[in-house]
């Protein structure tokens, strides 16, 4: 992840950061909670937790919601929570095929949303597009809470301008986008700090910080979208890799299709991508006589049941399923995650094709992985880029214990 960067703060102002962003995890994955409870999520004393909660409370990231009695005895206990308009994100999706732009509050909930259906343009357009996307949305936010927002974010697919033969997509379109850094652009454009995530990962942030993460901290995930990617989730944080690409198992080498509407790889080995994704899935329903310009179109087809659906399923889950054991006896994570872009049944379907794939391969003294559906479906991109600027700045990295994690300097009132 990009991320702004400034020097080291001395270790009680480290700890004290750490601390106040584990109270905000642990109201987001109790709900509510009183002080005392919280002290003993976090692990901290109650002399701790009062001071922290008091200034939470002061920077309208938490309220009081009410009171309950905490057994038989004592004073009612006030219950506190995260404060849905505490902090928002402005997070954009960039995909091959589409841009998104979407508004986001302290809660995950979508407040607003803009959405292009189009094979993505040249980068000058793309940046015009959501600057005036980006305002519109901002005006959503009364002008205080306009004071609280936390960034931007960016998720979109690393080397845009890479495997379109394997997606079907003209290459001249994609050319300008292999020499431009867009969240840079995109941050002078708004004056505003802007975060960058490749898809995959960012829609794993949005399943640590508002969804599954709420109790595991540990999975694979995997989106099936127009390409397929994912992330990985270890100990609360997602692990990104020195270029940023570490879950990105679009890549990962499989064997040549054997559906005759895929494209002949020049070596032996195809590519993930190539089988298991939606462009290869509409890819199969042209060559078997179907129109497809749209997801519209794709979600009928997954409705009908068709014939070419079933053919395209078996092709995937046979590339699919390996690619997932491979990564699980390097990962040992307990969990796998897994969503799409459409659903029309597909996402169920393809869980438990998948399910029993895995446990047919589970090797010797190995267990098979649970299997649970996303939290987010088609969101998951949009809401992941809208989650980076929120959960940089107030998860509990560890980075932050070490004063090697930065703050939004430029917003004063969420950096902790």
């Amino acid at each position: 992840m990009r991320r702004p960067h400034i020097g080291q703060g001395s270790n009680s102002a480290n700890v004290r950061r750490y601390n106040e962003r584990l109270l905000l995890q642990a109201l987001r994955r109790a709900g509510h909670a009183s002080k005392a409870n919280l002290a003993r999520l976090a692990n901290l004393t109650g002399t701790a937790v009062g001071s922290i909660v008091t200034s939470l409370a002061e920077a309208r990231l938490i309220e009081f919601t009410g009171r309950r009695v905490e057994g038989q005895r004592g004073q009612p206990a006030s219950l506190i929570r995260l404060h849905p308009r505490g902090a928002f994100g402005i997070g954009v999706r960039l995909d091959r095929t589409s841009i998104e732009t979407v508004l986001v509050n302290f809660a995950g909930e979508v407040l607003g949303r803009k959405r292009h259906d189009r094979v993505l343009p040249h980068p000058a357009e793309v940046l015009e597009i959501v600057e005036r996307d980006s305002r519109e949305l901002l005006q959503w936010l009364a002008p205080d809470e306009r004071k609280r927002l936390s960034g931007v974010g960016v998720a979109q697919p690393y080397n845009l301008d890479s495997w379109l033969r394997e997606l079907g997509l003209p290459a001249e379109t994609f050319s300008a986008w292999g020499d431009i850094d867009f969240a840079s652009e995109l941050g002078r454009a708004l004056s505003l700090p802007v975060f960058s995530e490749n898809d995959g990962n960012a829609a794993a942030i949005a399943e640590l910080f508002y969804g599954c993460g709420r109790e595991r901290d540990d999975f694979l995930y995997v989106f099936l979208g127009p390409a397929i990617g994912g992330g990985i989730a270890i100990d609360g944080d997602c692990l990104c890799g020195s270029g940023g690409n570490a879950g990105d198992f679009g890549v990962m080498p499989v064997p040549l299709s054997r559906l005759p509407s895929a494209p002949r790889p020049a070596g032996k080995w195809d590519i993930l991508l190539s089988r298991a994704s939606l462009n290869a899935l509409a890819r199969h329903l042209r060559y078997r006589g179907e129109s497809i310009d749209n997801r519209a179109n794709l979600e009928d087809c997954l409705a009908r049941r068709l014939p070419a659906v079933d053919e395209w399923i078996e092709d995937c889950i046979d590339a699919l399923a390996p690619a997932v054991r491979a990564a699980l006896c390097m990962l040992d994570a307990p969990l796998v995650v897994f969503d799409a872009d459409v659903d029309a049944g597909l996402v169920d379907t393809l869980i438990k094709r998948l399910s029993a794939a895995l446990a047919d391969s589970t090797p010797e003294a190995r267990s098979t992985p649970e299997i649970v559906r996303g939290t987010f479906g088609s969101d998951a991109g949009a809401i992941g880029a809208a989650t980076l600027p929120m959960f940089f700045n107030f998860s509990p990295r560890a980075g932050i214990l070490k004063g090697a994690d930065a703050q939004l300097q430029e917003v004063n009132h969420v950096s902790l």
